[in-house]
């Protein structure tokens, strides 16, 4: 079996009021000179965190014997909360495991924010075989950070010295780092930027993204926040959060897209962009719906059958004290459920489905699954051109798109059908 591998960091220095993601906050203790000491030092639970992994990655491996890895992300939280020797660890661990039942992986990706992303941190993530990077860089603009209480290097402070100089400074550090990635990490640097953050307006967006290109970043994440529910962001909503209108909240993620275009950057996902070649080839697997496992606190792993056109999905439990060998759900993924999945990842990506994993896996092709919404979709431009796959235009109306699809596959029964 060929399966990708995602291994989730749930940990970090302070918790967004917009992050739904399972976390926990790691205290930042200081030394002597007052400057925060590594992460593990400080918090003695990331050293046994890593060790917990790396058993559970081998009692992973066991269990489904990947014939081959060929993409790992170390999402999170924040990976590099675990700090230079944690993530070394970590990554040098997940090597001498894979080398040994299968070949090595072709991409492997950590991400970091700036803030705990030090030279060393970087150092031993290249070290390690890391071969690409995403940064949550999010915004520069430090009344926007603060809104959602993204922290940066220092907790946001009311006394002296005052926010705007507190913003400056923090902006310079992460100006600093983001050079830093740049240097470490070339040609293979994602950076990720919101649109739609409090007191964001055009021209601060496109200064953010401006900035972030000064680097060449091969990749860039342009994400449209969004108000989750439970979140802090939420719970206050709209009209206490100093957010932007819907519609002009469309307007800025529009004005972010041209932006990216117009500097070489190709949209080729809801929310993805990149120079020529440098695709995310772990997240284009998600959206392709090929195996993945999944290690960490609340993170999901899913393995298909291509024989039957059904599969499962495994959820560990989201504790991070007693997480290791708990899957504590486990879902069956029938062939209309399947069907609808591919469907829902398929159409973010800009080439649409794997029409012939599709066909492989269902015993019929998408075009027989959904030819009315294809045919009215067609019919308003918004399809490709002798692809199943929806224009960059399509991909804004996406969400109408499926709840087309999906009552037709409804209707037509396919569940019912082999």
């Amino acid at each position: 079996m060929e399966a990708s591998l995602y291994i989730h960091i749930p940990f970090c220095g302070s918790l967004c009021d917009y992050c739904d993601f399972y976390s926990v906050p790691v205290s930042r203790k200081t030394g002597s000179s007052n400057k925060p000491l590594d992460p593990s030092l400080s918090d003695p639970r990331l050293t046994l965190f890593t060790k917990a992994l790396l058993s559970e990655a081998e009692r992973l491996f066991k269990e489904f014997s990947p014939g081959r890895i060929p993409t790992v992300y170390i999402g999170g939280g924040t990976p590099s909360i675990l700090g230079s020797a944690g993530i070394l660890t970590l990554l040098n661990g997940l090597n001498r495991l894979i080398q040994y039942r299968a070949p090595m992986p072709e991409e492997i990706t950590v991400e970091a924010n700036p803030e705990s992303a030090d030279e060393a941190f970087l150092e031993a993530a290249r070290k390690g075989g890391a071969s690409r990077l995403s940064l949550g860089l999010q915004t520069f603009h430090g009344p926007s950070r603060r809104a959602v209480n993204r922290t940066g290097f220092e907790p946001f402070q009311a006394r002296t010295p005052p926010a705007f100089a507190q913003d400056s400074l923090n902006e310079k550090r992460l100006l600093k780092r983001l050079a830093l990635a740049a240097e470490y990490f070339p040609g293979a640097l994602s950076v990720d930027i919101i649109s739609g953050l409090p007191f964001q307006s055009e021209k601060i967006l496109l200064d953010d993204i401006h900035a972030a290109l000064t680097f060449k970043p091969a990749h860039v994440s342009l994400y449209a926040l969004t108000l989750e529910p439970g979140t802090p962001l939420a719970e206050r909503g709209a009209a206490g959060s100093c957010l932007p209108s819907a519609d002009e909240a469309d307007r800025l993620w529009l004005c972010g897209r041209d932006a990216l275009e117009k500097a070489g950057y190709a949209q080729y996902e809801v929310s993805n962009f990149c120079l020529e070649g440098k695709e995310s080839r772990h997240n284009i697997r998600y959206w392709l719906m090929r195996n993945w496992l999944a290690l960490g606190p609340a993170a999901s792993g899913s393995v298909f059958d291509d024989e039957a056109g059904t599969g499962f999905r495994y959820t560990v439990a989201p504790n991070v004290d007693q997480w290791v060998g708990d899957h504590s759900l486990r879902e069956s993924l029938d062939r209309l459920t399947l069907i609808k999945e591919t469907f829902l990842m398929g159409f973010r990506y800009i080439h649409g489905p794997d029409a012939d994993l599709f066909k492989r896996r269902f015993r019929l092709s998408i075009d027989q699954c959904i030819p009315q919404t294809l045919k009215v979709w067609r019919n308003k431009g918004l399809t490709q051109e002798g692809k199943t796959a929806l224009t960059k235009e399509g991909l804004l109306f996406l969400d109408s798109f499926l709840t087309q699809a999906f009552g037709e596959l409804e209707s037509r029964a396919f569940h019912d059908e082999r």
